[in-house]
């Protein structure tokens, strides 16, 4: 007999994760709203990460592991979770990162009061290997915007802050081609979700993304290595030159206006905004922002008391 449908899928795709593995799952299964279903979706890891999660799965009923028989790249790991998904809400997760116990249920409801909003996600805070809180992130995204060209229009033109890790509305998630493999492929994927529909943020900090050797080591890599990363067909510089990346990063956007339902002056501002952002990228002397616009905490956040199974 098969369970209940869950309301919410969190998928968690995962590879070498052992390092801080335990206490990621630990505060997703201590989180106060419980109607989900966790999806780990081991990328053929060959540290202990398969002894954790068959661990944990024995203990609570709502894992589900699932081990790729090779590593397919980081992804179709993600994407794997995402088709595998039961529940009409789903949140993307991560090995190490940390998750206050009310931040499910707080996005769960703004979803509810707000049926127009398509993604809901908390303030984030940053953490070092320890769990201590080092730094908060802005979010200068206009995510929020009634108006969908501004939301468009600051995706491409404003950085900060956090929300690929929100909870989405699993329907809409599914209009979009899902994670691409390519330049920055993590960011068009959300840019398309807030074509149909406004964000939420949740304020307070309950997201606690945590900086640490392996990831610095992977953000300061190559642009191939990183798309190699996403996927490992990637690294064949003759199938996959540096100008297909790139090129592939700016079709997405242009491909995901074309398949939004936008009125016709919607779709030819969003237009209109894309040649404006590939034009001031080709200008000589251009820079991109920061990744994390961060400031110090104005207050002090405790990641123990906010966060399930820290001690």
């Amino acid at each position: 007999m098969m369970a209940a449908v869950p309301r919410l899928t969190i998928g968690l795709p995962v590879y070498n994760g052992a390092n801080f593995l335990a206490e990621s799952l630990e505060s997703l299964l201590g989180q106060s709203f419980e109607d989900f279903e966790l999806i780990i979706s081991d990328n053929a890891s060959t540290d202990g990460t398969a002894d954790i999660c068959r661990r944990y799965e024995k203990q609570d009923s709502r894992i589900r592991y699932v081990r790729q028989p090779r590593n397919i790249g980081l992804a179709p790991n993600h994407n794997f979770t995402v088709g595998q998904a039961r529940g009409e809400l789903i949140k993307w997760a991560s090995h190490d990162d940390l998750y206050a116990r009310d931040l499910l249920q707080y996005c769960v409801a703004a979803l509810d009061e707000y049926p127009h909003v398509v993604l809901a996600h908390p303030w984030t805070a940053l953490i070092d290997g320890s769990g201590t809180v080092t730094r908060t992130a802005e979010y200068p995204l206009a995510t929020a915007s009634p108006r969908t060209p501004e939301r468009f229009r600051s995706a491409l033109f404003d950085r900060g802050g956090d929300d690929t890790g929100g909870v989405i509305r699993t329907a809409i998630l599914r209009r979009t081609p899902l994670l691409g493999s390519y330049h920055h492929a993590d960011r068009t994927v959300i840019t398309e979700v807030g074509l149909y529909g406004p964000f939420y943020q949740v304020p307070d900090w309950l997201y606690f993304r945590r900086d640490h050797p392996k990831r610095f080591e992977r953000a300061s890599t190559t642009m191939r290595s990183r798309c190699a990363n996403l996927d490992p067909r990637r690294a064949d510089r003759w199938r996959h030159p540096a100008a297909r990346l790139y090129g592939e990063y700016v079709w997405a956007y242009a491909a995901a206006i074309r398949r939004a339902p936008l009125s016709p002056a919607d779709r030819r501002e969003c237009y209109r905004y894309l040649a404006q952002w590939v034009a001031s990228r080709a200008l000589p002397g251009h820079t991109r922002p920061a990744e994390h616009q961060a400031a110090d905490a104005p207050r002090p956040i405790s990641v123990k008391e906010l966060v399930p199974g820290q001690k």
